[in-house]
């Protein structure tokens, strides 16, 4: 959009000399109508003459017609000069290499389909991209920042440069075709009025946005959005459910009341030397990775835990909280 803008900005540019060029050949030819008695039709060619600077009509007998012509070619000469400056500066500036980069950037969104539209490109759009990359999904980005865009082109990514709660932005990028959109700027301010505008022109379409402040939670969700995700209440957490459980190497929350989690046997725990029937009360126990590297999906209720074992769990919050709490180490061992 931004390449778009300053081509229309180049045409009009053009549009002004040409009107400029028109404008000097209409006063020369009346300047020469009333200096050397001439029609119009005999102003008009005279004075295209001069401006062109071919040379093919003589000189006038009269001063004030050669005043009229002196005029014409330091007008003229020199408004063509500044056209030809102005084109010249289009080139050499890479613009058209540019508007047909973008161009080339565009039928590739065009053909896009079934992709994620990342609204903001900073650390954590960066690190959307990447996991979307890592899955194999397509996706288009919409920054405003122009940094950002050369580093998103050098590694190939589908990139429109413009504000992401722009309507033309979103439309640009295929919102009607895409499978969600993820609002992910540094401005809550700025992720309500794109959840905003995406519910409009899309009205079915998944939401996912990112809120700084807890009270933009609820704005985000009025507004519009199917998930709202706190980077720094959901760190937070994460660092404390660590710090407090150093048994468990890995959470993710897999819905609102379900999280899966991995939790290592610790030797001397309640859970170790018990089996999976023993320990897994509300939870399910999907896989097993042995201390001595096998890997088991589903285990048999009857597998006994031993020290070293990695259990992958997934239930509510209060069933992994009472399956934290069997393997939790003592306090000798997190001495040690």
């Amino acid at each position: 959009m931004m390449r778009n803008r300053e081509l229309r900005k180049f045409l009009n540019r053009l549009a002004a000399l040409g009107l400029a060029v028109l404008a000097l050949v209409a006063a020369g030819a009346v300047g020469f109508m009333l200096t050397d008695d001439l029609s119009l039709w005999e102003g008009f060619l005279h004075a295209l003459d001069v401006v062109a600077t071919v040379g093919a009509y003589p000189p006038s007998d009269h001063l004030a017609g050669e005043l009229v012509r002196v005029a014409l070619i330091v007008l003229g000469v020199g408004t063509l000069f500044y056209a030809l400056v102005t084109v010249t500066e289009f080139f050499v500036a890479g613009h058209v290499a540019e508007l047909l980069a973008a161009r080339r950037m565009q039928r590739m969104i065009d053909a896009t389909s079934d992709h994620f539209i990342i609204c903001g490109y900073g650390r954590v759009g960066r690190q959307v991209g990447r996991d979307l990359r890592g899955a194999g999904a397509r996706y288009v980005v919409i920054d405003a920042d122009p940094a950002n865009r050369e580093f998103a082109t050098g590694i190939g990514v589908r990139f429109i440069e413009a504000e992401p709660s722009d309507d033309r932005a979103l439309r640009q990028a295929g919102i009607e075709r895409a499978r969600a959109v993820i609002a992910c700027v540094d401005s809550d301010a700025e992720n309500v009025f794109i959840t905003l505008t995406a519910r409009e022109l899309s009205p079915d379409i998944a939401i996912v946005a990112r809120a700084s402040q807890e009270g933009s939670e609820s704005k985000l969700v009025r507004a519009g959005a199917t998930r709202v995700i706190s980077p720094y209440k959901s760190s937070g957490a994460e660092m404390a459910r660590f710090a407090l459980h150093p048994q468990v190497s890995g959470v993710r929350d897999v819905d609102a009341e379900y999280r899966m989690e991995e939790i290592e046997v610790t030797g001397g725990c309640a859970g170790a030397g018990q089996t999976i029937a023993d320990i897994r009360g509300g939870a399910y126990i999907v896989g097993l990775r042995q201390a001595g590297g096998g890997f088991m999906p589903q285990p048999e209720p009857e597998t006994v835990l031993g020290p070293g074992d990695v259990i992958m769990a997934i239930g509510t919050s209060r069933t992994m909280d009472r399956l934290e709490s069997l393997f939790t180490p003592t306090h000798a061992q997190v001495g040690r």
